[in-house]
């Protein structure tokens, strides 16, 4: 089997999908996207398609290792993110040349079914408890919900109290009856950081997700040391070398690397067991498109230490599509009691509505994140 070519389609609301075809016919699908940088990491891939074309696809070891390694200069976010969504497609084709699941092929099933949580607020955190209150309707009992609005690295009392002030009217109205993780999303410094974790803890959270950016992860067990909220991050770190130096220093209880920025399953799979071996708890990052989640699931069932999946139904990003809007087999990711079951189809185990993909793909909007400004009219994080 070669492959044979390599196609891209960016869609509402800000995703890109990836079609890999073979000259047996057999095609797979994978999701390599940076939100807000498409086209970039486009051209990435179809740089990537001068390696590939030609080459044998169930050899994804090898190709992987290529692409990573026969340049000079290599990770970062673009890079990896491109190999991350050929990597899938790959084991998409694999799984279905050889009429088994993904995670067959990467040792068989570790549990039935996966926790998956809800996000919840937006941007700027609002209805918080009556949107959580529709969700456990559907069966969600677990949420996460940013943090902070913007915040500067010296904030005032006063923004402490507003940015608690809703974790505790959660806390009021539902009680244990629900979980929630909170993501300061790198909006907050490490000297407030230290401030609003201490303000937290009564309130029990699951975690604290990018206490402070992932290029201030020295900081990571500072604050691991000043509070009993375990500590969470992955999403801004694309390979295993970056990994291993957060895992070395300790300090976070939870990785979170994703699946369309991080290399892929056959990078994530690795990552996975790293974190085990740190006794580590895994919680893949993805609020992005179906490929993506059915990776994630693909790694979650083979992993021992995977706890929560991150999904986007319902996401305040989500304009112009929503999850399942590009699939087929959607009952496959039917959530029931706040679990999803293992994709029973061969592959990555989602079925692309192709003609679908390819009409929203003829206007499909360039995302972009907002740029927040602090009151002083200096660039805040977002």
């Amino acid at each position: 089997m070669k492959i044979t070519r390599l196609a891209t389609y960016r869609v509402a609301p800000r995703w890109m999908f990836l079609k890999i075809e073979t000259d047996e016919g057999i095609s797979g699908w994978g999701e390599p996207v940076i939100e807000g940088r498409a086209r970039t990491v486009e051209a990435a891939v179809q740089e990537f398609a001068e390696t590939l074309v030609g080459k044998d696809p169930t050899r994804i070891n090898d190709l992987w290792q290529t692409m990573y390694r026969s340049n000079f200069y290599r990770g970062g976010p673009i890079l990896m993110s491109a190999i991350a969504g050929i990597d899938q497609a790959l084991w998409d084709i694999k799984g279905k040349a050889l009429g088994v699941p993904v995670y067959e092929l990467l040792g068989g099933k570790v549990r039935d079914r996966m926790k998956v949580y809800s996000w919840v607020g937006g941007d700027r955190p609002g209805d918080i408890v009556d949107h959580m209150r529709r969700l456990m309707e559907g069966g969600f009992d677990a949420f996460k919900l940013n943090g902070t609005e913007e915040m500067a690295m010296l904030d005032t009392p006063r923004a402490v109290d507003a940015a608690v002030k809703k974790i505790a009217e959660v806390h009021e109205a539902l009680g244990t009856s629900i979980s929630f993780g909170i993501d300061f999303h790198g909006r907050v410094s490490a000297p407030m950081a230290k401030v609003l974790l201490r303000e937290l803890e009564p309130y029990r959270p699951l975690f604290v997700e990018e206490p402070v950016l992932a290029e201030q992860a020295e900081h990571y067990p500072r604050l691991a040391a000043s509070t009993c909220i375990p500590l969470a991050a992955g999403e801004r770190m694309y390979s295993r070398f970056e990994f291993k130096r957060v895992l070395e220093a300790g300090g976070i209880s939870i990785l979170q690397p994703d699946l369309s920025h991080a290399g892929g399953i056959t990078e994530c799979h690795k990552i996975a067991a790293m974190a085990e071996a740190y006794d580590v708890a895994l919680a893949p990052h993805c609020p992005l498109g179906p490929v993506a989640l059915a990776a994630c699931l693909q790694v979650d069932f083979v992993s021992h230490n995977a706890v929560l999946q991150e999904q986007s139904m319902g996401i305040h990003y989500n304009r112009g599509a929503e999850l399942l809007d590009y699939v087929i087999n959607k009952q496959d990711f039917h959530i029931e009691g706040g679990f999803i079951g293992a994709p029973p189809r061969p592959g990555l185990g989602v079925e692309i509505d192709e003609e679908r993909v390819i009409a929203a793909s003829k206007e499909a909007p360039d995302w972009r994140n907002p740029v927040w400004r602090h009151a002083d009219g200096s660039v805040a994080e977002w």
